[in-house]
């Protein structure tokens, strides 16, 4: 019966060991293009259980992967003609501003596949300009979909530093430290990619950088350092005359200069950014513009304006239903109602943002959190404790000390406070 599947038959069981996951069901022709009776052979496959299915994945039992698993990958074809199809899958160019944006979503469910793949074609050829491509955009997919720290790292860190891919995928993997709420970590990344960069003398790279370390130091609370760093990316933008450079360098500055409480100061780069930008696209950043604003504006008292730019950056998220955004600008909508005294308002938006979180875990415990604060607000003590727990937990899974140590000491107060009975007012004195 095995003879006859035919010559690719052998290959196809090695394709299916090599994977942790195995493979897609939804993907075999896509993956094997030259093999028009793919799905026919693999059911033939799991009627002699060579093969099974689990959770739309075609599999099989680990003694036959040891087994049929290539000794070396790079001399299986039908394995490399996959891997191009992989490559091929992620080089697609992520732009929150597309409406096929979503499609992207894929790596969600096959993340690592992807990255056991990386992981061994990097091994292979650590001189391989399209792995390590791979390897970069791999991450950026990660960051905008599935943020979680990949064991690729080291692998990156260990390039020379001449490697023409090195600083780029530095930049990425900061970005998902970054994600997972790791800010020192994320800083000294993309430290050492500055460096790279100011060594080449790319100014469009150094630029780039310098607003992504703006934004570490907004995270860290060096606001000051973080402005200095904004300015500097944002002049070298305006010598380039790069337009989407310049409108991220404002919108950090304006973000910075809230938390100074340089209100006129944010206001004025929020507002330099929306004009900067053309009527139509790059709604993410439009959608940036607006948040911030609607953050300015509640700094200010302003809250009428606060509302009229939250709810445009809510309309835009919400007909792109971008990862990132969306859950962002319901926590800042239920921060809004929060301070306004609206607590049912408040309490939906922290639960759209904690909805919409499910693929981020960091803005997932920030959402949480503000979860907590409503409950805290409502005299809800217990509920606001198993809030503040959970969000406890999810910053420990990250790594992302500074948030956790700073759970629990509120469910440390919170605990005392409801041992004693006292009233919700003891807890803020």
């Amino acid at each position: 019966m095995f003879q006859e599947f035919g010559p690719d038959a052998r290959e196809l069981l090695g394709v299916v060991a090599f994977f942790p996951q195995g493979i897609d069901e939804n993907n075999v022709d896509w993956l094997f293009p030259t093999i028009p009776n793919g799905i026919y052979i693999f059911d033939k496959f799991c009627v002699l259980s060579l093969t099974s299915r689990s959770n739309g994945f075609i599999t099989m039992l680990a003694p036959l992967r040891d087994y049929l698993s290539p000794d070396d990958p790079k001399l299986s074809p039908l394995l490399c003609a996959v891997k191009e199809r992989y490559f091929i899958r992620m080089s697609v160019d992520l732009n929150p501003n597309e409406s096929d944006f979503k499609e992207t979503q894929w790596i969600i469910s096959e993340d690592t596949n992807v990255e056991h793949l990386l992981d061994v074609f990097t091994a292979i050829n650590a001189n391989s300009d399209d792995v390590w491509d791979a390897c970069g955009k791999f991450m950026t997919h990660l960051d905008y979909h599935k943020p979680w720290l990949t064991l690729l790292g080291p692998k990156i860190e260990g390039l020379p530093d001449s490697h023409r891919h090195k600083s780029r995928c530095l930049r990425w993997l900061a970005a998902l430290f970054g994600s997972t709420g790791n800010h020192m970590e994320r800083e000294r990344l993309l430290r050492y990619a500055l460096k790279l960069e100011r060594e080449r003398g790319s100014d469009i790279g150094v630029a780039c950088i310098l607003w992504r370390l703006s934004s570490v130091n907004w995270d860290m609370g060096h606001y000051d350092e973080g402005v200095q760093l904004a300015r500097e990316g944002l002049e070298i933008h305006e010598r380039l005359g790069d337009m989407v450079g310049q409108v991220q360098c404002l919108i950090g500055l304006a973000w910075l200069f809230r938390k100074q409480k340089q209100l006129d100061a944010a206001e004025e780069a929020a507002s330099r950014a929306i004009n900067l930008l053309p009527e139509t696209g790059y709604q993410f950043l439009v959608c940036d513009s607006h948040r911030v604003l609607g953050n300015i504006y509640q700094s200010k008292g302003e809250i009428e304006k606060a509302f009229h730019h939250l709810e445009a950056a809510l309309e835009i998220a919400s007909s792109f239903d971008w990862c990132g955004q969306l859950p962002e600008v319901h926590i800042s909508l239920a921060m809004l109602f929060l301070g306004e005294d609206r607590l049912d308002n408040a309490h939906v938006h922290a639960e759209r943002a904690k909805l919409h979180a499910v693929n981020d875990p960091y803005c997932l415990g920030q959402a949480t959190m503000l979860q907590a604060s409503v409950w805290l607000t409502q005299h809800k003590l217990e509920e606001a404790r198993s809030e503040f727990l959970r969000a406890t937990e999810i910053f420990e899974r990250l790594g992302a000390s500074r948030a956790m140590e700073g759970c629990k000491g509120v469910i440390h107060r919170l605990d005392r406070l409801i041992a004693s009975g006292k009233s919700r007012e003891f807890f803020y004195a």
